[in-house]
């Protein structure tokens, strides 16, 4: 009760002077403050506060009425039913769901549906890349951002991976579809769930033993930590593919990060905490990303769980061996240790040789009518890797959990 009125303090606005004093009298946290100005926000305005002590002040304490009156069953029953942008939200929810709901699918003011549709054509000259990527460099960096391992691997979600990752992969799915924002699509209502189950996890997860042991925070998931993970999406799969040197045109660039800007709006991030360009959003991640990706030993076994996934699914091109290369390749040596992902005598380095090359045949930069079998190899992992981590291979259904991971 005491950590739920600290928390209810701040969620009032009162305290964050005073927070903000208590942060830099603090020499545990001084090398971590929060300078990013919210000036560079698709709000370009805002009131400055680390948001390492913002959570959802809507959601929170909804979902924690729901769970403690007993609701959560009979909403996840109707809301299975809601699969659709632009479908009316299922009758007996309770009003205030319902009300809160309305006002979480709304398509903020600054959204440009011109930039959606130039995002629609990103996603499908570039949609293998953006497979592997969200899978290999997003999904496995996750696994060395301690706060986000540890609060998967003590949820509910912890204890069925397969479903937790199914879910996530949805995410990127949905984001990358057609139709993510219009009507027939699903995109918003998977970013709406999203956020109830980020609520609800809010609630529980500080009443495990086992995360509550290991975790350096009271309420996992502030608005910091919500940021640290987007990076670990567009920003980090932008980064990747400057490296790579593939040529993108700046408007389809904005776009694909306008795409990514609604999605954080619509899981409940604050407008001033989302980067208005590529430029603040590399600048926020410098601050927030860069500095906290360590190992835990939950992340080593997420790691562990999410590369065997694909060799359980295809056991030749996607063997782990093969998936832990290309996590080698993207993530660099020193994370490749810390998930004590072996070394590869072969795909190490021809992945470091050619892939390169590759890019640039595949591009049309280079021109290459005799590509050995090695760039053919490479273009039929792309083409595995993103229907394995943006497959509908069956129906998602994004649920509140009403327990923590089973002891």
């Amino acid at each position: 009760m005491a950590e739920l009125s600290r928390r209810n303090m701040l969620i009032a606005g009162g305290a964050v002077g005073a927070l903000g004093a208590l942060t830099v009298a603090s020499p545990a946290q001084a090398r971590s403050l929060w300078t990013w100005s919210p000036q560079g926000s698709v709000a370009g305005t805002g009131a400055g506060a680390d948001p390492r002590w913002v959570w959802d002040e809507e959601a929170d304490p909804l979902v924690a009425s729901l769970l403690d009156r007993g609701d959560v069953p009979r909403v996840n029953a109707l809301l299975r039913t809601w699969t659709k942008n632009g479908q009316p939200l299922p009758d007996g929810l309770p009003a205030d769901l319902r009300d809160f709901m309305e006002r979480a699918r709304s398509l903020p003011s600054w959204a440009d549906q011109g930039k959606l549709a130039t995002a629609v054509e990103f996603n499908e000259k570039r949609g293998l890349y953006l497979g592997v990527l969200y899978g290999l460099a997003s999904g496995m960096m996750s696994t060395v951002i301690p706060k986000e391992a540890r609060a998967v691997y003590y949820s509910q979600g912890g204890a069925d991976m397969k479903d937790r990752i199914s879910k996530t992969a949805k995410l990127g799915y949905d984001i990358g579809s057609r139709n993510a924002y219009q009507p027939d699509g699903e995109m918003i209502v998977t970013s709406v769930k999203t956020r109830l189950v980020h609520a609800a996890v809010r609630h529980l997860l500080p009443q495990s033993p086992h995360w509550a042991g290991v975790a350096d925070e009271d309420i996992p998931i502030s608005q910091r930590d919500m940021m640290v993970t987007w990076h670990s999406l567009p920003t980090t799969v932008m980064q990747k593919l400057r490296a790579w040197e593939v040529p993108i045109p700046r408007v389809e660039s904005e776009a694909f990060l306008h795409s990514w800007q609604l999605g954080a709006h619509l899981l409940g991030i604050k407008d001033e905490y989302i980067p208005a360009s590529w430029a603040e959003a590399d600048s926020q991640a410098k601050q927030v990303l860069d500095p906290v990706l360590a190992p835990t030993p939950e992340g080593v076994k997420l790691a562990d769980i999410l590369l065997n996934l694909g060799s359980e699914i295809d056991a030749g091109i996607l063997s782990k061996p093969v998936l832990g290369s290309f996590t080698r390749f993207m993530l660099g040596d020193e994370i490749a240790a810390w998930l004590k992902i072996p070394r590869e005598p072969v795909w190490d380095p021809l992945l470091n040789a050619a892939w390169g090359p590759f890019v640039a045949v595949r591009e049309g930069l280079l021109p290459f009518p005799l590509a050995p079998k090695a760039y053919w190899t490479f273009d039929e992992f792309l083409r595995r890797a993103a229907l394995l981590f943006l497959s509908e291979a069956r129906p998602i259904s994004i649920e509140i959990p009403e327990t923590n991971r089973p002891s």
